[in-house]
């Protein structure tokens, strides 16, 4: 006689934020069948591996102004929810699990109407529209920050902090022309907002050169002077595919505050100077990079107080500071929560 695997929905989608902790989930679940919700024209569609299938539906962000689109936003929802529902009863899905964003809302709804589990896992420090709205129609909000809490006050909510990349808790070795004991500066701007922190990295990074560092600089694809800047110790590339590798080997991070980075810079132990994004919905990037400056892990800098020359100055303090260094490192390490994933899918393992 043979036992059926346990059935499980994850919908999350567009973000390596979304994609990433979900993933991570899924490699801690192999004996269950999973099927993934996600939508047509999104990074998932890339991400996603073959060994799950992908769903897709029509849905998408709300506007903030009501018109014709609202309508059509609606009529999609609307349409997502079915269509969810249907997945649910045609695949025999026990649980529902969701990181977030748009596409988690027709997912618990769906769960709800369909009387299964509903498990959303909120990475950022201030929990999302769909998170503060649909969380009590979840059997378990898991938080990637213990204070995330206080938002959530009626809720059931578990501090798992956010599940990595499985190569992030291994050693990871770098192809990259860099000498073992050269200090590197690694900079990851992000997909979003990433030109205005190109360019003081730009005009700042000749003062670290003459200290002797490299400058790994990751610009994203929508910089239009990407090449305007060359020199010996400067690595420019749109981005890195071992980004586990790259962040143990850094000596320091100049980084934007998503949760996804940060839980990455906090897992190598990355000391970090960040720069929230500040068009970033309710400033939540402000609210992740608060935490690790709380802790000593990292400093932080508004966009719009930071210059060049502060920039250069605390690099340079920083790399002729190793003690310093040490210890942004051991504060940075204490924020780390290594079995993440396991946490999660043993929440999930519990309700299905």
């Amino acid at each position: 006689m043979t036992t059926k695997s346990p059935r499980l929905l994850i919908a999350a989608s567009g973000t390596g934020g979304h994609l990433f902790p979900a993933l991570a989930l899924a490699e801690k679940l192999p004996e269950y069948q999973i099927e993934w919700l996600g939508v047509s024209d999104r990074l998932e569609q890339t991400l996603v591996p073959d060994c799950y299938t992908l769903h897709t539906i029509p849905i998408e962000g709300f506007q903030q102004r009501f018109g014709l689109k609202t309508i059509q936003i609606i009529f999609r929802f609307l349409t997502s929810v079915v269509r969810v529902q249907k997945i649910i009863k045609e695949k025999n899905i026990q649980a529902v699990f969701t990181t977030g964003g748009y596409i988690a809302a027709p997912a618990i709804l769906a769960a709800r109407l369909q009387k299964i589990p509903a498990v959303i896992h909120e990475s950022n420090f201030i929990p999302g529209k769909v998170t503060r709205f649909l969380s009590r129609w979840c059997d378990t909000v898991a938080l990637g920050f213990a204070g995330t809490s206080q938002y959530l006050p009626q809720v059931n909510t578990v501090h798992v902090g956010t599940p990595v990349r499985s190569q992030f808790l291994t050693s990871q070795s770098l192809d990259l022309d860099i000498l073992a004991d050269v200090p590197l500066i690694v900079v990851v701007g992000g997909s979003q907002g990433a030109v205005a922190v190109n360019q003081l990295v730009r005009e700042a990074a000749s003062a670290w050169f003459k200290l002797g560092a490299v400058v790994v600089h990751l610009t994203g694809k929508n910089d239009p002077n990407v090449d305007s800047l060359q020199h010996p110790q400067y690595i420019c590339l749109p981005f890195y595919e071992n980004m586990a590798g790259l962040l143990q080997r850094a000596n320091l991070a100049i980084s934007r505050a998503g949760a996804g980075t940060l839980t990455e810079l906090a897992v190598t132990h990355t000391p970090a100077i960040l720069i929230p994004y500040p068009y970033a919905a309710e400033d939540h990037q402000a609210y992740n990079a608060r935490v690790f400056a709380d802790t000593g892990a990292a400093l932080v800098y508004r966009q719009e107080e930071l210059t060049a020359d502060i920039l250069r100055d605390r690099v340079k303090q920083l790399l002729q500071s190793p003690s310093k260094l040490e210890k942004m490192r051991e504060n940075t390490a204490k924020l780390a929560i290594i079995d993440s994933a396991e946490r999660l899918a043993t929440i999930v393992s519990n309700l299905v």
